[in-house]
């Protein structure tokens, strides 16, 4: 069996990516010894900060909403766009 290499500390996901994408990951990983289905249960998606210009009367009835279903408006707005993604994609 070869001797693995131990994987480095990264400072942060670049980093990580610019090693993964040079070196080989076969002399890292016992592929043999893998997980089938890993879990990740504390797993955060990545989320990116938009600005969206909306008038202020459609910015109202989303916070009237949002405050009907008790959610705060920002994430009524991305249940919605996630909603709307999904059909698209669905057809």
């Amino acid at each position: 069996m070869k001797k693995l290499k131990p994987i480095p500390r990264f400072k942060n996901e670049a980093e990580e990516d610019k090693f993964w994408s040079t070196h080989d990951t076969t002399e890292y990983f016992d592929i043999n010894n893998s997980v089938i289905n890993p879990s990740f249960p504390n797993l955060k998606l990545s989320t990116k900060t938009i600005t969206i210009r909306v008038t202020q009367s459609l910015l109202d009835s989303l916070k009237m909403i949002a405050n009907k279903k008790d959610v705060p408006y920002q994430s009524l707005v991305k249940i919605y766009l996630d909603e709307k993604v999904k059909e698209e994609f669905g057809r």
